[in-house]
């Protein structure tokens, strides 16, 4: 009786999956072949080293301040001491905080990000709907990142089609 349900289970399945349209595409191969990617990843990447020189400027500063109090530490009063703990400490804040500002969750750089980046990605978006909804896929996977595909047959891959409607606008 099991091996029955089992085998009328498996049917049912096969049968559904086949009446199901899908393809498979690659963001990152779409992206990579898009000119207004590439400039806005050169914009975001001058960004991120003029923010990283920044910091390693106050980096090398605090470095410095760091080894001034140690070879002074023993020569300085207890309040002194205290005022130059204080004052590294303070520095040391400071850095972490514009490291945060930067590079952080909701950061300069995330907000950059979604300046230059956002509008192309959702242009690419808008072009995978539109081929879903011409072509009448079910399902469309995207295996650049995050879902795992152990094997795709490349008669699958649609991102050239995307490509095609990208520059047909």
């Amino acid at each position: 009786m099991k091996k029955i349900f089992f085998l009328i289970l498996l049917a049912s399945t096969s049968f559904q999956l086949h009446a199901q349209r899908y393809a498979v595409i690659d963001t990152r191969y779409i992206l990579s072949k898009l000119p207004e990617y590439k400039t806005a990843q050169d914009k975001l990447n001058a960004f991120s080293a003029q923010w990283q020189l920044e910091i390693d400027e106050k980096q090398a500063a605090l470095d410095v301040l760091y080894r001034n109090f140690e070879g002074e530490k023993l020569m300085l009063s207890e309040e002194l001491l205290k005022k130059r703990e204080d004052d590294i400490f303070n520095k040391e804040k400071e850095l972490r905080d514009l490291q945060k500002k930067r590079f952080g969750f909701e950061g300069d750089l995330f907000k950059r990000r979604q300046e230059l980046v956002k509008p192309i990605q959702d242009k690419v978006y808008n072009a995978v709907q539109k081929l879903a909804v011409a072509r009448q896929f079910d399902l469309i996977l995207d295996k650049s990142e995050g879902i795992t595909i152990i094997f795709a047959d490349p008669k699958l891959d649609k991102s050239d089609d995307v490509l095609k409607e990208l520059s047909s606008k």
